[in-house]
């Protein structure tokens, strides 16, 4: 037996509670399953025949402040992020909606229309769901959602392709979505640090939380080998993540990771280390390093910031993280800072 008091308060459960409690109880094995449940990979595979379908499922996350139009939109694209970075092409949704008592009928309406917009941006078939109003459901977490994308095996990305000699690639930059979040969240706080300018910058920041469009681009490079959307512990964590999935050694220069201005000043005002923060919308990528000048020029050309920041080591060579002079081993953050930022700043609201 396991003390809930292991778990950390808020944020994922740690990935030493996955080793011991969640993975040695999966169920029945099957030979269609590719890729299982995998710490730094953020969907399963199935195969059929020569084709695969690649699924991740996550809580649908509503946060009404954001206004029910763009929190659906967050909602939407932090579902399929998951899927896209498979490799494969997006193209179903299933979703469960346990919505609390006090949503109205205009707000589903205006939620759902949200995501019928994407769904045809995208291209996406939404299949077969559940709605409904249930006592004891609270924003944000209003049910739960599975993205699935298909696609031939030859498209399929992962961690068992990464090879040692491979460039380490980022779009956007660190606490993309660290900045979006707080901006909207709590825009008297921005205001103060910097005026409205500051906080409107900073709030603009809200619409780069995807890494749809970026897995579009990167889809068309065959020698791109795996792809993670840095979410959780955000830079730092995952790239741990990424090379513990493929049992490989990384050396990243700090130096190198485009940082953008208003993130910064963010990280600054705020107090916390904008490469351990929740990132969506900011992409990792490991790939040949011949193709990397052409991703860059693609990416650029789509007005996304990218930029090589490392390489592929062997196992043996370990993590490393240069910065300056000096040089470090990586380690796993753990705990985001985010959410401790934002508890302190609810309390201080109350």
């Amino acid at each position: 037996m396991t003390d809930k008091n292991d778990l950390p308060a808020l944020g994922k459960i740690p990935p030493e509670f996955f080793d011991t409690v969640i993975y040695p109880r999966l169920g029945v094995p099957d030979p269609a399953i590719v890729i299982g449940p995998y710490h730094g990979v953020d969907y399963g595979v199935l195969r059929f025949g020569d084709m695969c379908m690649s699924l991740a499922t996550d809580p649908f996350f509503i946060v009404p402040a954001y206004g029910f139009d763009r929190a659906a939109w967050f909602g939407f694209h932090i579902i399929f992020c998951d899927v896209a970075v498979s490799g494969l092409l997006p193209r179903y949704l299933t979703i469960d909606l346990n919505l609390p008592p006090e949503i109205t009928a205009a707000q589903l309406e205006e939620m759902w229309e949200s995501v019928h917009r994407e769904a045809v941006k995208y291209n996406i078939s939404i299949v077969t769901g559940h709605t409904a109003r249930y006592a004891g459901c609270n924003y944000p977490m209003v049910g739960g959602a599975t993205a699935i994308a298909i696609g031939p095996e030859r498209d399929l990305r992962g961690p068992y392709r990464v090879k040692a000699g491979d460039v380490v690639v980022i779009t956007k930059g660190p606490a993309v979505e660290a900045t979006g979040l707080l901006a909207i969240g709590f825009p008297g706080k921005f205001v103060q640090a910097g005026g409205a300018g500051f906080q409107k910058e900073a709030e603009d920041i809200f619409f780069q939380m995807s890494v749809l469009d970026d897995c579009a681009i990167a889809r068309e490079f065959p020698g791109v080998h795996a792809m993670h959307d840095a979410t959780e512990c955000g830079v730092w964590g995952g790239l741990f993540e990424m090379a513990r999935a493929g049992k490989y050694g990384l050396r990243i220069d700090q130096d190198l990771i485009p940082v953008q201005p208003v993130i910064k000043r963010t990280a600054e005002v705020f107090g916390f280390d904008p490469f351990c923060a929740i990132s969506e919308g900011t992409l990792l990528l490991m790939m040949a390093p011949a193709e990397a000048p052409a991703l860059l020029k693609a990416f650029e050309e789509r007005g996304i910031t990218a930029a090589v920041i490392g390489e592929v080591r062997p196992a043996a060579d370990g993590m490393t993280v240069r910065h300056g002079t000096t040089e470090r081993r990586l380690v796993h953050p753990v705990v985001d800072p985010y959410w401790a930022i934002v508890d302190r700043l609810s309390h201080e609201a109350a």
